[in-house]
């Protein structure tokens, strides 16, 4: 047993409210019995200091209240960590719409609908990802802000009103493509996870395309009070900064983009440290005209929250090729070694390392060794880093190689005859194989491992519970010059080489088929996320029979605004849409036209890129399963004192295959909550379940049945002494039904 398992129950539970607020989880000035922020603290490290809801009543959790939002729709999600401070509950809708609930009724109290929030029109509002927002409370309950994105557009809102605050920003709201350094009004850029509030400042990432023609991915503080802009902080570097050397091509931040922090931060509130995680930068998967190691992309960094300065960082991948971005937080724990306590923090991956980091220095704690890898099949005009950062000291948490024993005997001979024979067509067997024509499995796949839900961190036991994706896909890349001869039989001239992932094609010449000119923008903007088949796979919907959901006018308005993974695609001139159009609502009529030269396209030679990817492919069985045996989704306890696994089980179930006694796991989107009750939740499974686990033991207390999948994090909190689990369930991803409901459990 865990040494710090010994104390009372009654010391842990009073001993785990002072950590909340003395630092060691980086401190939290709220009550005990909220969740004031996203992941339950400004340390997002997922944890209620709650007892209620104990390992002996858990088996009881019952329904206390249903809330629906009324705007699924059949593609809708909702991914939101609900925030709950006051007696009241805050969400998002599928179509994100900002709503307030009495947190023990679920009755609503108001919403705000940001597609009519402009003098009370309706404005077009591109659908993104949304998983929260961020709450900030002045010095009395006069004013209290939410602060959330809806589109290109970051909104605040009085928290007791629902109302835009009119004197911040723009009326209430301010547009994310702006203070970038360069004019980006043209390309995606959105806030998905949302911002931290640090005193008076609001401190924003976002997610940008991640194609060749994306948005830079720095890092922004704006004034609470007024929506002014007070710093940021370049992740791709400009001349004279850290970093800036990193990249060969010295002209790089004038042009490239990503290296965003999609996917929200944590903070040492008592030191004010920001921790961030900066994504990959773009193109993802071809690196030519991004040659070094791409500072600050794919590194843990750290900066001074009141000031932007960087205080250390850290990258947990050079050059990244394989979409390896930190896909959560790093967050801030406590390390128990050689009699000492080392403030740290603690970045999962989606390949299933643990960097482990000091908190002040960025220094890991154990060796994390440079080791060789793969060079061989680099794509002409590649330039691979010769090692890449393996940590050691930390258990890994995701099988990392799939070879021909690794694959899934569950289905019938003919399909295994069919998953070894395709495999034997791959790069496979580690990481780090350069993306190749032939086809490199990524594996863990683009999605992990580990995911945008993000860890729990236990500060009681010292405890660490990572919930993984155990899916391999294929990357299979292309030249340029397919897609180009596409165009040109299509009767078009075309003055660059971009595509849908990397900006978009040039202005158009004459055709005489504006149908056939569609399948060729097809091609170029489309087929790398919904397949030549138009069937999309992985996250990605299919686009088969689209023509039945939508006319041309509601298809242009989508592509015009964009929605969730799916980015605007503004780059495209008005007759180029019309043509996209046409291709895919399979429109009767053939159009004679000329593409007039009515919109200028990205054709900055950045953009200019020789390879492209097929799309994002899982690899599955002809039955549609993972190709690699189960586990296909776990749930991890890890001891960070000891660097040791303490459970480990599967998560979720496949019914199939639970009917014969198999459990299999599935795919997992949304993160844990771990209690000081001894208790974890988490959702986040395909087969529509919310769960209660014995955190020391991992023994299964509970199941409860929600109406579709919860793809999110649960959120705990207590009104007038009784405890509620709250998760939403907006289903959606993995092909599951939509749903537009928010539930919330308590016991009898």
């Amino acid at each position: 047993m865990h040494p710090r398992l010994s104390f009372a129950w009654a010391f842990l539970s009073s001993f785990s409210i002072l950590l909340a607020g003395c630092g060691r989880t980086g401190g939290d000035e709220h009550r005990r019995d909220s969740w004031p922020a996203y992941g339950g603290s400004s340390a997002n490290i997922h944890y209620s200091a709650l007892t209620q809801i104990d390992t002996g009543n858990a088996g009881k959790l019952q329904k206390a209240w249903e809330y629906h939002t009324g705007d699924g729709d059949s593609m809708s999600q909702i991914q939101v960590n609900a925030l709950e401070t006051g007696g009241v509950l805050y969400g998002v809708s599928p179509h994100l719409k900002l709503f307030a609930l009495e947190a023990a009724t679920g009755k609503p109290q108001w919403v705000f609908d940001p597609a009519r929030s402009v003098n009370g029109d309706t404005v077009k509002l591109a659908i993104n990802a949304c998983r929260g927002v961020a709450y900030y409370h002045g010095a009395d309950d006069s004013d209290q802000r939410l602060f959330y994105s809806a589109g290109p557009w970051l909104y605040c809102i009085d928290a007791q009103t629902g109302k835009p605050v009119a004197s911040w920003g723009d009326s209430g709201r301010i547009d994310l493509h702006h203070d970038l350094g360069r004019d980006v009004h043209n390309l995606y850029v959105a806030g998905t996870t949302p911002g931290m509030i640090y005193k008076d400042l609001i401190i924003i990432g976002d997610r940008v395309d991640e194609g060749a023609a994306a948005a830079p991915g720095h890092i922004r503080a704006y004034d609470v009070h007024t929506g002014k802009l007070r710093w940021i902080f370049h992740t791709i570097p400009y001349p004279g900064e850290e970093g800036y050397t990193s990249w060969d091509d010295t002209a790089a931040y004038q042009h490239l983009g990503g290296a965003n922090s999609w996917a929200g931060f944590s903070l040492d509130e008592e030191k004010g440290i920001l921790f961030a995680p900066v994504g990959s930068a773009s193109y993802d998967f071809y690196g030519g005209r991004r040659l070094g190691d791409d500072l600050f992309a794919n590194c843990v960094l750290a900066l001074d929250a009141a000031t932007g300065k960087r205080l250390w960082h850290f990258q947990t991948v050079h050059h990244d090729l394989w979409d390896r971005d930190p896909p959560t937080a790093p967050i801030p724990v406590n390390i128990h070694k050689d009699g000492k306590t080392i403030p740290a923090v603690v970045q999962t991956t989606k390949t299933g390392f643990i960097f482990l980091l000091d908190r002040a220095t960025g220094k890991p704690i154990y060796p994390v060794e440079e080791r060789p890898v793969p060079q061989d099949s680099a794509l002409p005009g590649e330039k691979l880093s010769p090692t890449q950062p393996f940590p050691t000291g930390m258990p890994v948490y995701a099988r990392q190689s799939l070879t021909e024993k690794d694959l899934d005997t569950l289905v019938p001979d003919s399909s295994y005859r069919d998953i070894r024979r395709r495999l034997a067509g791959y790069h496979t067997g580690r990481l780090f194989i350069p993306p190749t024509r032939a086809g490199t499995v990524i594996f863990p796949g683009f999605d992990g491992g580990g995911e945008w839900g993000g860890p729990a961190y236990d500060p009681e036991t010292g405890l660490l519970y990572v919930n993984a994706n155990e899916m391999p896909w294929v990357l299979t890349m292309i030249d340029a010059k397919t897609n180009e001869a596409a165009i040109a039989e299509a009767g078009q001239a075309p003055k660059t080489e971009g595509r849908r992932r990397s900006g978009g094609m040039a202005n158009a010449a004459k055709v005489t088929d504006v149908g056939t000119a569609g399948e060729a923008l097809y091609e170029v903007n489309c087929v790398v996320c919904h397949g030549k088949d138009h069937k999309g796979g992985g996250n990605f919907p299919s686009l088969v029979g689209i023509g039945k959901k939508y006319n041309e006018a509601q298809f242009l308005t989508l592509i015009n605004s964009g929605r969730r993974m799916m980015p605007a695609f503004k780059q495209l001139s008005e007759a180029e849409k019309g043509a996209l159009a046409a291709y895919l609502l399979d429109e009767k009529r053939k159009r004679s036209a000329l593409f007039l030269d009515s919109g200028k396209t990205a054709d900055d030679p950045y953009f200019h890129l020789p390879y492209d990817a097929t799309g994002y492919n899982k690899f599955l069985t002809k039955e549609g399963y993972p190709a690699v045996a189960p586990p296909w989704g776990t749930l991890t306890a890890i001891d960070l004192d000891k660097g040791t696994i303490v459970w480990k089980d599967t998560l979720g179930d496949y019914p199939e295959f639970k009917a014969r006694g198999i459990h299999t796991g599935t795919e997992n989107y949304g993160g844990p909550v771990v209690t000081a009750g001894g208790v974890l939740f988490i959702a986040a499974t395909s087969d529509a379940k919310i769960r209660a686990y014995n955190k020391r033991t991992g023994q299964l207390l509970w199941e409860g049945d929600l109406p579709v999948a919860g793809f999110a994090t649960p959120s705990v909190y207590a009104v007038a002494g009784k405890q509620y689990v709250v998760i939403a369930c907006g289903g959606g991803k993995l092909h599951k039904k939509s749903g537009d409901s928010y539930v919330a459990f308590t016991l009898p």
